[in-house]
This record gives structure tokens, sequence and C-alpha cells, in this order.
């Protein structure tokens, strides 16, 4: 019988060394989750932070080359580069621009249907 005793208490003795081991695994593993989570956090709060520094960079020159364009575009500048590189532009007359009349978009459809009609039907007749 003393061998039996002796089986029994090991087995005894090993069922709380494995209850023990799991309850710290679970634990220690839930531990380093935590952390990795929390610099996972803290990482991507540091790449929305450098990609919001990027965002406000980018529209302040965006906004600064808007405000060149217009500079470029304005008539002042551009007589004063012309003079600068001396082309020997001059603006141009009255008489020298072509003014076109624009149809409206309801009488639009209805006139060029009969336009393409009236063109298919003339060059069959020619």
């Amino acid at each position: 019988m003393a061998k039996n005793r002796k089986n029994q208490a090991a087995a005894i003795r090993f069922a709380p060394v494995l209850k023990v081991v799991l309850l710290c695994s679970l634990i220690g593993g839930s531990a380093i989750g935590y952390v990795w989570q929390k610099n996972q956090i803290d990482r991507l709060a540091l790449q929305i932070r450098d990609r919001e520094k990027a965002l406000a960079k980018l529209k302040h020159d965006n906004d600064n080359l808007g405000r060149q364009v217009e500079e470029l575009h304005s008539s002042v500048k551009l007589i004063q580069r012309v003079k600068e590189m001396q082309l020997g532009l001059v603006p141009q007359q009255a008489v020298q621009v072509v003014r076109l009349e624009e149809i409206s978009v309801a009488n639009a459809g209805n006139n060029l249907s009969r336009q393409f009609t009236q063109r298919s039907v003339n060059r069959l007749t020619q």
C-alpha cells in the first residue's frame, strides 16, 4: 500500500502546480499584450501627429503658391515682365476681339438636332 500512497501524492501535487503555471502564463500573457497594445497606440499617435504636421505644412505651402500664381497672373505683373524681357507686346485693341454669343441650354438641344438634320438633307440633295 505504500506504493499507492506515493503515486497518489505525486498526482495531487502535480495538479496545483499545473494550475499555477497556467494562471501565471495567463496573467503574464495579458500583461505582455497590454504593454504591446500601449506601444502600438503610442506609435500610431506619433504617426498621426507627424502626418498632421505634414498636412499643415502642405496647406501652408499651397496657400503660398496660390498667392504666387495670383500675383503672376495680375496684369500689372505681366506688363512689368513684358517690359523687363523687352518683348514688344502691347494690349489687344477692341477691334481685334471677336465676341461669340452663347446658346441657351434649353434651345441648344433643339437647334443642334435641326442643324444636323438640315446638313444631312442638304448633303443628300447636292
